[in-house]
């Protein structure tokens, strides 16, 4: 009898089985993803690096947007509203007294269109401006659309012309920007180069000095001005610095003739290091009057005129 028992205790019972693991285990997982798909793999890593640097490019190819910007004063909102500077909002404090400003800033608002119109009390307008002296009209101005460099030349491709561009090195004043915008208008020019560090952008007094023709003159935003220079050159413009002490004089520079790039320096420092080693040429404007100096807007003007003059 025991010998029987061990016979049957030697007989294969139930079993707790695997649920089939392991039978699919043994099919496999599939076709081998490619080498790019497979996480931690040195062609997956590099495919992301190629993406990142691709959205880099992507991002900086948008030239960027200024912040918004606050109009503050009765005077300032009306001078804006008759000048075009682009507004989103114009805030009027609550029981405000209705006098001919607030009148000329509401019914200007209204003529343009597209400007919300907004009551609010004066402890709203205090904190929103800081507590300047807002006289009860805030006007609030959208960031503005930046162009990237590239966008000049090809703009002036699209045309069939040859680049007409101004840079600006070191101008921290919006009015003089504004008046440079205003003069690459009426010569033709197809854009203005600013740096995106210590230099004016387009602010309200930049928009109310170019006297509307920034709606249709493009800024450029370059994150270093120096390389936005050298992507020129290589591109083809001819980069031209103006400076007291330049080698050649206005009257006997070819280069307006072509593809050109104008870089004007601020009023007291002239031309950085770095900008003017990388222009192809320094140019001097003739002053028999005997100034110093002349400031950018000024500057630029008397250049691009010339250049006007030649390509006619």
């Amino acid at each position: 009898m025991a010998a029987n028992n061990r016979r049957m205790s030697g007989k294969k019972g139930a079993q707790v089985g695997s649920g089939g693991q392991r039978r699919r285990g043994l099919e496999g997982k599939g076709p081998t993803p490619p080498a790019e798909m497979r996480k931690g793999h040195v062609k997956q890593r590099a495919a992301q690096a190629k993406a990142r640097r691709a959205q880099g490019r992507t991002t900086q190819r948008r030239g960027g947007r200024s912040a918004s910007e606050l109009v503050v004063g009765r005077n300032p909102v009306v001078e804006a509203l008759r000048e075009g500077v682009p507004a989103s909002t114009l805030y009027v404090q609550q029981f405000i007294d209705n006098d001919e400003r607030v009148r000329e800033a509401l019914q200007l608002a209204a003529e343009r269109g597209g400007i919300n119109l907004m009551e609010a009390p004066r402890p709203e307008l205090d904190r929103m401006t800081n507590g300047l002296n807002h006289q009860g009209l805030v006007l609030q101005v959208p960031p503005y659309e930046y162009a990237h460099p590239e966008d000049l030349v090809a703009a002036a491709h699209d045309e069939g012309q040859d680049p007409l561009i101004v840079a600006l090195d070191g101008v921290t004043d919006p009015r003089n920007l504004g008046a440079v915008v205003r003069s690459v208008s009426a010569f033709g020019g197809h854009g203005v180069l600013v740096p995106e560090r210590r230099a004016a952008g387009m602010t309200a007094g930049a928009w109310k000095t170019s006297a509307g023709t920034a709606a249709r003159t493009p800024v450029a935003r370059a994150t270093n001005l120096t390389r936005a220079l050298e992507a020129y050159k290589k591109a083809g413009v001819i980069v031209v610095g103006l400076a007291a002490d330049g080698e050649a004089e206005l009257g006997d520079l070819e280069a307006l003739d072509g593809p050109v790039a104008i870089v004007v320096g601020s009023e007291g420092k002239g031309l950085s290091r770095l900008v003017g080693e990388t222009c192809d040429v320094r140019v001097r404007i003739p002053m028999p009057g005997g100034a110093e100096s002349l400031n950018a807007g000024v500057a630029a003007g008397i250049v691009l005129y010339e250049a006007a003059r030649r390509r006619s």
